[in-house]
């Protein structure tokens, strides 16, 4: 219940905050899920709710998507942080739970964000309490729960993978905040936040509070702000895109001194290692590929000794891989073979299985030419003449 001072709580909310969609029909982004054949629209439609883990990246809608779950079931919406919770606050939870639904037949959500900041034991003191019904888990991570994730707790959920949101999705947000800034100051900020809605809506509450007309201010304008918030950003800890940017095309341009000196900007301004560990993953694939499929296998291995050790110990696994890739021979090939594979998946007819490379496991099959080979292409017909690799 609102009470007299219920408004001072909410005065100085961020705009991310004070926008907050509460229902469906505003929801930005994520059309696969909520959309009007959304799996978890439909879960919400015919009263089939089951724990969830959402995973994607920030500012994709995940703790929005939560809260607007919580209000349409009238449940009773819990929620916690896994960085600054654990099993003593869990205990509070569920007796609190059990007692709503034994006096008041009222479901409890539990939304713990950033869930794989859990370890084994804390996240198996959720699975009775799943398992009985006393509450509905919806955990949120930016990982991948494969690797983050008991096993025990990933087969009593089901997982969501949220997608990155698009330019558009991000411009429907900007203009529900203010319809004041301009097309273009508009589609820059939108690229600026790379997917994250949260970043928009930051960057227009902070350009609202440095100009009195935001109507008249430019894409410079716009930079200039940006540019002194990064520059404090700087004195207190590191500029991220733009050094994981230059740890990146250092490596690419086999200059391993500057290679090794960035992550250790980064390192050292508190970035997550496992964070750059990914991001060495992804270049020993992309960029290496099998120049020299070593690069891989020993990023993955160093990913693992950073996870295992932490990053007083581990930090030299991540100066390893990054020298390792700096000096490592270099082939997009593969890179290039999935994006044009990709588009053609997309922008091409979707043409069944050629006959001759199905399987025919009964007599009927083999009548009708599965399995026959008569010196077909193996591709679609539409594609017979594509070329994708050269080794």
């Amino acid at each position: 219940m609102d009470s007299l001072f219920s408004q001072n709580l909410t005065a100085h909310q961020p705009l991310a905050e004070q926008l907050r969609p509460q229902g469906l029909d505003q929801f930005v982004g994520q059309e696969k899920l909520i959309g009007e054949k959304g799996s978890i629209r439909t879960m919400i439609e015919q009263d089939l709710l089951v724990s969830m883990i959402f995973w994607g990246p920030p500012g994709s809608g995940k703790t929005t998507l939560a809260k607007i779950i919580a209000n349409l079931t009238e449940a009773e919406f819990i929620t916690i942080s896994a960085v600054s919770s654990g099993v003593k606050d869990l205990r509070k939870i569920i007796d609190q739970a059990k007692t709503d639904k034994e006096l008041h037949q009222k479901k409890s959500i539990l939304f713990i964000d950033e869930i794989h900041r859990w370890n084994k034991s804390q996240q198996d003191a959720l699975l009775p309490y799943i398992e009985q019904g006393i509450i509905t888990l919806i955990g949120a991570t930016t990982e991948n729960p494969s690797f983050e994730l008991n096993n025990a707790l990933l087969s009593r959920s089901q997982v969501f993978v949220f997608d990155k949101l698009s330019k558009d999705s991000l411009l429907k947000i900007i203009n529900r905040a203010t319809d004041k800034l301009s097309k273009e100051v508009s589609e820059l900020i939108a690229g600026i936040a790379e997917g994250d809605a949260r970043v928009a809506l930051n960057t227009v509450e902070m350009l609202q509070k440095s100009y009195d007309d935001i109507s008249t201010i430019s894409e410079a304008d716009v930079k200039n702000v940006l540019e002194k918030v990064a520059l404090r950003y700087d004195r207190a800890g590191e500029e991220h895109f733009n050094t994981i940017s230059a740890l990146h095309k250092t490596m690419r341009a086999s200059d391993t001194d500057a290679a090794l000196y960035w992550c250790g900007r980064m390192l050292n301004s508190g970035e997550d290692p496992l964070y750059v560990m990914r991001r060495v993953v992804e270049f020993a694939s992309e960029d290496i590929g099998n120049a020299d499929p070593q690069a891989l296998q020993l990023c993955i291995a160093a990913y693992q000794t950073v996870h295992f050790l932490g990053l007083q110990e581990g930090q030299y696994a991540v100066f390893q891989a990054v020298a390792y890739c700096a000096n490592a021979p270099k082939s997009r090939a593969i890179y290039n073979v999935a994006k044009q594979i990709n588009t053609d998946i997309k922008e091409t007819e979707n043409s069944p299985v050629p006959m001759h490379l199905r399987n025919a496991p009964t007599q009927l099959m083999k009548d009708v030419g599965y399995g026959k080979d008569k010196g077909q292409s193996n591709l679609p017909e539409h594609l017979k003449d594509r070329k994708y690799f050269n080794s």
